[in-house]
């Protein structure tokens, strides 16, 4: 997962300072297939706690690069709920935030 993150960060890098116009042209340095990119890329989109907790291997063990590659939602709270890395407060201050 972690070499999956750090090539995520660095295509998305590569497509924002214009290295690559697309990710078609990226895909094809690469030797991957686009969709594989896109799908990669994608998980520069992950909360940046999920990420942190990859990275320091502090994960929650239903998240795994095959459960990453899935499609999910660019909402962060959705994506700590999918994944069950809320806790009470977290989800009780935002049930409060939405209906006050």
């Amino acid at each position: 997962m972690i070499k999956a993150l750090a090539r995520a960060f660095r295509w998305r890098k590569l497509l924002e300072t214009g290295a690559y116009g697309t990710i078609e042209e990226l895909a094809a340095v690469e030797k991957i297939n686009s969709s594989y990119g896109s799908r990669i890329l994608r998980l520069t989109l992950l909360a940046p706690d999920i990420v942190e907790g990859i990275l320091n291997a502090r994960h929650a063990p239903k998240v795994t690069l095959a459960t990453l590659m899935q499609p999910f939602s660019t909402d962060r709270l959705r994506q700590r709920s999918l994944w069950g890395l809320l806790s009470r407060q977290t989800e009780q201050t935002h049930t409060q935030a939405k209906c006050c």
